[in-house]
C-alpha cells in the first residue's frame, strides 16, 4: 500500500513538473516580448534563477542544520545532470538553437568557475567563507554583465500599442503559479523517489548523488524541453547555463557564507566530469550554434558512462 502511495505522488510531482513548467515559460517569454527584454536574458536570470530554486532550497537548508557536505554533491550532481541529461534529452527531441553570446561568453564563463569550484575544494577540502565571497564577487560580476547586454539589445523599435494591465498581470499570474507549481513539483517528486529508493534498499550517498540530483534538476528538464518544443530555444538553453551559473554562485557561495561547505576527496572525480561536460557543450555548439540530435546522443551516452561509474565506484 505503501509503495503506491509513493507511486501516486511521484505522478502527481510529475504533473505538477510539467504544467508549471507549461505556463512558467509561456508567462517568461510573454513579459520578455512586452518589455522588450531578449528572451535570452530572460532565460539566463528569472527562469535560470526560479529552476534552480529547489538546489537553493536543499542546500540553504542543509546548511542551516550543519549538513552542509550535502550541497557540494547536490550541486555538482545537478550540473552534471543539466547538462548531459536535460540538454541531451532537449536536443534529441528537437534542435536547440543557441545565441553567438552563449557560445564565446555564457558558457565559457560556466566552464571557468566550475574549475574554480574545484580548484578551491582540492586545495583547502573545503570552499571557506573567502572563497564564498569571492564566488559572490563573480555572482555581481555577471548580474552586471547581463543588465549590459539587456541594455545592447534592446529593441530600438518599441511597440506603441499598449497592451491592457490585465495581460501583464496575467503573465505574472503565469509566471507565480508556474514556478510554485514547479518547485512543490520537485518537492513531491524528489520526497517520493527518495522513499521508493529507500524501500528498494538504495545507499543514502547514491540516492543523493542521484535521484536527489536528478528532483532538484527536473524543474530544468521540464522548462528546457518545453521552452524548445514552443520554439523559445534562447530560454531553453539559457535556463541550463544560467542555471549551472547560479548553483555555483549563488547557491554554493551563500551557503560557503553561512558555514564552510566540505569537498569530500571522492568528488574531485565528479568536478572533472562536470568541467568536461561543459566543454562537451561547448564543442557541440562552437561552430553551429545550435545544439543537434548527434551532440545529444553523446551527451546522454557520457552520462551513462557516468551512472555506470556511480554505480561501480560509489
Amino acid at each position: 500500500m505503501e509503495i503506491l502511495w509513493q507511486v501516486l505522488l511521484l505522478v502527481a510531482g510529475f504533473v505538477m513538473l510539467v504544467k508549471g513548467a507549461d505556463w512558467f515559460v509561456d508567462g517568461a517569454a510573454g513579459i520578455a516580448e512586452r518589455f522588450g527584454i531578449p528572451q535570452l536574458v530572460i532565460g539566463l536570470t528569472i527562469v535560470a534563477m526560479g529552476t534552480s530554486a529547489p538546489e537553493a532550497a536543499v542546500s540553504l537548508s542543509a546548511a542551516f542544520k550543519g549538513t552542509a557536505d550535502i550541497t557540494m554533491g547536490n550541486i555538482v550532481g545537478s550540473n552534471i545532470l543539466n547538462i548531459l541529461i536535460i540538454l541531451g534529452i532537449t536536443s534529441v527531441i528537437v534542435a536547440v538553437a543557441v545565441q553567438r553570446s552563449t557560445v564565446i561568453y555564457e558558457t565559457p564563463f560556466m566552464i571557468g568557475i566550475t574549475v574554480l569550484l574545484m580548484i578551491f575544494g582540492i586545495t583547502g577540502n573545503v570552499v571557506s567563507r573567502v572563497e564564498g565571497v569571492v564566488l559572490w564577487g563573480f555572482f555581481i560580476l555577471y548580474l552586471a554583465y547581463l543588465l549590459r547586454m539587456t541594455k545592447h539589445q534592446q529593441t530600438e523599435k518599441k511597440e506603441k500599442k499598449e497592451k491592457e494591465k490585465g495581460n501583464l498581470w496575467k503573465l505574472l499570474l503565469l509566471v507565480v503559479v508556474g514556478l510554485t507549481l514547479v518547485v512543490l513539483g520537485s518537492d513531491v517528486a524528489v520526497d517520493a523517489a527518495t522513499a521508493l529508493a529507500k524501500m528498494a534498499k538504495i545507499s543514502d550517498k547514491f540516492i543523493g548523488l542521484t535521484v536527489i540530483a536528478l528532483g532538484t534538476s527536473l524543474p530544468e528538464l521540464v522548462t528546457s524541453v518545453s521552452a524548445a518544443r514552443k520554439g523559445k530555444a534562447d530560454i531553453a538553453i539559457g535556463n541550463i547555463v544560467g542555471s549551472n551559473i547560479m548553483n555555483i554562485l549563488f547557491v554554493i557561495g551563500t551557503t560557503a557564507l553561512i558555514t564552510p561547505v566540505p569537498f569530500a576527496a571522492g568528488f574531485v572525480t565528479d568536478m572533472l566530469i562536470a568541467v568536461v561536460s561543459g566543454i562537451l557543450l561547448f564543442i557541440c555548439i562552437f561552430r553551429t550554434n545550435k545544439l543537434t540530435r548527434p551532440g545529444g546522443v553523446v551527451m546522454l551516452l557520457g552520462y551513462a558512462a557516468y551512472f555506470v561509474y556511480l554505480c561501480v565506484g560509489k
